[in-house]
């Protein structure tokens, strides 16, 4: 079975509403998604010292995830905060990484040592190691990314020629612009896969130039924190788990059923995403990313913020009202 390094980002989901906190962070969360598949998952990052940061890291523990290669720092741990609404989570602002942020990983030749003993690593476009890529390309069997929904062409130039697979958010997006967006990403040097999420509209894959289309397994969400994460952990996991074994059956062997390499990565393909929106449908049935909350106490600054959230958004509804009055009273004019 393959083992997963998840390298850059760990951080607590703050949901300021409930006073809950839950361990997150797209490179911590593929690590723990590829224990929960029962595989061999490891976790390189920095934590800071505060509250937040020991409860990540204690979960992690309880969780058998190597954190070996960790450093640990003084300061603030990251952080998100977030508040739901429906079952969908909106981001409020957060501390950009923390601690993590100003002193990310500077890789050494023993973490490069060890990263060469995982299949898959993964890193995210909010863990600080850009500068850190080519070590870890140097390294590693096959490197990921999430770029989210920043991508800009200069971003991409920069790491795309380092990874074998970069994942991107697409939610809303039209599908010409998503494969235009997938095109120029392997143009720009990733050298094997596209994935671009898209929620409920399920995900698109592009695997050798090849595009392939997932629906989501819709189901009542709890929370949706941490679902492209899970599909990513789960599609990665199963599609090289199973590349390995692609052969073209030798001369007189036949032609029933599967005996062509092609024809099996495209069956591969295609059960490696199956089961994606599957998993991806069982973690939305949890609070935060993979559950473990934890009650905690709301610091200033988390005050702060909310109290901004909530002034926004009864101007929001005040504005709303207003436009909706004013649309009836120029109806009423018409008439």
């Amino acid at each position: 079975m393959i083992r997963v390094l998840g390298i850059g980002d760990n951080v607590c989901d703050k949901y300021l509403h409930r006073k809950m906190m839950y361990p997150g962070g797209n490179a911590l969360n593929v690590a723990v998604f590829a224990k929960y598949m029962g595989r061999e998952s490891a976790y390189l990052g920095t934590f800071g010292d505060d509250e937040v940061a020991r409860h990540v890291y204690s979960v992690l523990q309880e969780l058998e995830v190597d954190l070996s290669h960790c450093r640990l720092e003084q300061g603030e741990n990251g952080c998100a905060r977030v508040r739901l609404e429906e079952g969908e989570r909106v981001f409020l602002p957060g501390n950009r990484g923390g601690v993590a942020g100003v002193k990310p990983p500077v890789l050494s030749r023993l973490d490069e040592e060890y990263i060469s003993g995982f299949g898959l690593v993964h890193t995210s476009i909010f863990s600080y190691m850009e500068e850190e890529l080519p070590k870890i390309r140097r390294a590693a069997r096959f490197v990921s990314m999430d770029f989210s929904d920043r991508y800009d062409g200069e971003y991409l130039k920069k790491c795309c020629p380092y990874l074998d697979c970069a994942e991107i958010s697409c939610g809303g997006m039209e599908e010409g612009k998503i494969r235009e967006t997938m095109d120029r990403i392997m143009e720009l040097g990733c050298r094997h896969i596209v994935i671009a999420t898209r929620g409920s509209e399920g995900a698109y894959v592009m695997v050798d130039g090849r595009i392939y289309g997932q629906s989501a397994c819709l189901v009542k969400p709890v929370d949706t924190m941490g679902a492209g994460d899970s599909f990513i952990a789960s599609f990665l996991v199963n599609y090289l788990e199973g590349i390995s074994q692609a052969v073209d059956f030798g001369e007189g062997s036949g032609s029933r059923g599967i005996v062509r390499a092609a024809e099996y990565k495209d069956l591969l393909i295609r059960l490696s995403l199956y089961r994606a929106a599957v998993f991806s449908a069982q973690q939305c049935r949890r609070d935060g990313s993979f559950g473990f909350g934890r009650e905690m106490e709301l610091t200033r600054e988390d005050k702060r913020v909310m109290e901004e959230a909530e002034s926004k958004k009864s101007e929001g509804l005040c504005g709303n009202s207003q436009n909706h009055q004013k649309n009836n009273r120029l109806q009423r004019e018409k008439l």
